[in-house]
């Protein structure tokens, strides 16, 4: 298992993570019910939404078995698929510079990631300050995994 803790500043309250060979630009699939998701997710690229727009921590966790997690431990959480064909997972604000952002080797291929909210009720009322947490689990899968929203709060 690896793991990489991150800051990564959420312009826009949103989180890219893409293959490297992808630009992870979801900009134009945001609509109420995306909003709601909190994701949206196509074939190279995951957008997840957060609470703010500020620096935000991110955890990048990549295992060989399924994660444990318990439920009850977070306010919202997802799995869906990610094709990860060059090797490099970016992990990256809207705004930052794409030759900048952090990039993660991994095998090439097809994951499974479950992305999980935390804190996301202890943003202040000007939405600056806060606790919310983020953590995105990849684990290496032999077919597509279908959009899953596993809680909502």
């Amino acid at each position: 298992m690896e793991s990489y803790s991150l800051e990564v500043f959420a312009d826009y309250r949103q989180i890219l993570l893409h293959d490297e060979k992808d630009d992870g630009d979801h900009s134009e699939l945001w609509d109420d019910e995306v909003s709601k998701q909190m994701v949206v997710v196509s074939d190279g690229a995951v957008t997840m939404s957060t609470a703010r727009d500020m620096d935000v921590p991110v955890e990048i966790v990549i295992t060989d078995s399924e994660p444990s997690y318990i439920a009850g431990e977070w306010d919202h959480i997802v799995k869906c698929g990610l094709k990860l064909s060059s090797g490099n997972l970016v992990v990256r604000g809207v705004s930052d510079y794409l030759p900048n952002a952090k990039k993660i080797a991994v095998a090439p291929g097809q994951y499974t990631v479950w992305l999980l909210y935390g804190g996301l009720n202890t943003i202040d009322d000007d939405g600056l300050e806060g606790e919310d947490h983020y953590k995105v689990v990849l684990l290496r899968s032999e077919s597509i995994t279908e959009l899953a929203i596993l809680k909502m709060d």
